[in-house]
């Protein structure tokens, strides 16, 4: 009987929660249906399994934590398809950008232990893990308002409770948890292991604000935004500069070739990176497209892909002109963005007012020098104070 092991979800996870089984045992499944939900430190994700069968067994109740690479279900014996892969051999790639560990983890699970109300009106809670989170950190949910439909209480009402500061001796105490704790973790990685340099520069954006107003007048249903364009650039920039589309393994530099785009988007949870996969094959519009689609996701709590190659950061949406950014780990370089405000420039020798943007590149010193680095920041501001011209090319 092949088990289905619970994958590797990405961004150093180890662990997640069942919220809700999607089949009952006796039921037939097929490859690629949804089985479980499951809720991460990051989202929650519904996961499909790897191969066909009835389900003899399922492992584990709503609520309880498994480690990556505990069984989820079993499959009765002869349903398997060939060519898959179960608990004897570490399952594969059951969702987009992840996989399962083949390393076998020991951790105790928890499980939801039902408790008395103390209450005549119990609190409006659907997810199991919500209300064993809310249990866990002693959060009472009587005294909660939930954001969700109808008023039901989700994930980030309770972690909104648990990021509330506490005064004591005549100081203020903000819990690290959640988003917010893997957040830092993956910062603290980042600083600890990446020898950073940055460089930067100033652009005439005019052009790139011109031409991105001609774009939406031609075709308002398919809309291009700043962000868009400035990370087609750097798609550009990364086929022509390679070594900034890397990662670092222990003595070798790894270069990708596929490249996958990386933005941060500030959500009500804390700041994620959602991933536009092959971001190379897309055009100017289907990437701002993608790039919308991701954000609206991220904002929902909704699962992004894993496994982005280098990011893009636009932090002229918070009215700051430039930032030395921390590269997200384990990628190579970041790409920031301040914002656009017009200043004195000098054109053909006489001083005018010019929409004016700092970019900004923090790259790992170990994958390539500042020649390589400069020459990259170079190409993309070039491609922004000349769009036409560039996009003629891409």
């Amino acid at each position: 009987m092949p088990d289905f092991l619970l994958p590797d979800l990405g961004e150093g996870l180890t662990e997640a929660s069942i919220v809700n089984w999607l089949v009952a045992e006796g039921d037939t499944v097929g490859v690629d249906q949804p089985v479980v939900e499951v809720e991460t430190a990051k989202a929650a994700v519904e996961v499909p399994a790897p191969f066909a069968g009835v389900v003899t067994r399922l492992h584990g109740e709503p609520g309880q934590s498994l480690p990556v690479g505990a069984p989820l279900l079993t499959i009765g014996p002869g349903f398997a398809e060939p060519g898959v892969t179960t608990a004897s051999e570490g399952s594969g790639n059951v969702l987009i950008g992840y996989g399962t560990t083949t390393t076998t983890r020991r951790r105790r699970t928890r499980t939801v232990v039902a408790t008395p109300e103390k209450h005549s009106k119990a609190p409006g809670v659907i997810s199991p893990f919500v209300r064993k989170m809310a249990a866990d950190n002693r959060i009472d949910l009587t005294k909660l308002t939930g954001t969700g439909p109808g008023g039901i209480i989700r994930r980030a009402d309770v972690e909104a409770a648990l990021t509330v500061p506490e005064q004591r001796d005549g100081e203020t105490r903000i819990p690290l948890t959640g988003v917010r704790k893997a957040v830092a973790d993956k910062l603290t990685t980042s600083r600890r292991q990446i020898p950073e340099a940055t460089v930067w520069v100033d652009v005439d954006a005019t052009e790139l604000v011109a031409a991105r107003k001609a774009l939406n007048a031609s075709a308002p249903d398919r809309p291009v935004s700043l962000l868009g364009l400035i990370a087609r650039f750097a798609v550009a920039g990364l086929r022509k500069y390679p070594e900034l589309n890397s990662r670092v393994e222990g003595e070798e530099i790894v270069q990708l070739r596929d490249i996958n785009l990386g933005f941060a988007a500030q959500t009500d949870r804390g700041l994620v990176v959602p991933v536009v996969r092959d971001a190379g094959s897309l055009s100017t519009r289907e990437l701002s497209a993608a790039i919308r689609e991701r954000t609206t996701q991220a904002r929902e709590g909704k699962p992004s892909p894993a496994g982005g190659t280098f990011t893009v950061n636009n932090y002229g949406v918070f009215g700051v002109d430039g930032s030395a950014a921390i590269i997200n780990h384990p990628e190579a370089a970041i790409l920031g963005i301040g914002r656009i405000l017009d200043r004195a420039w000098v054109v053909d020798g006489a001083l005018v007012a010019r929409k004016i943007c700092e970019l900004t590149l923090a790259f790992d010193h170990r994958v390539c020098d500042g020649g390589t680095a400069g020459g990259f920041l170079r190409f993309v501001a070039d491609c922004v104070e000349s769009p036409v011209t560039a996009l003629g090319d891409l």
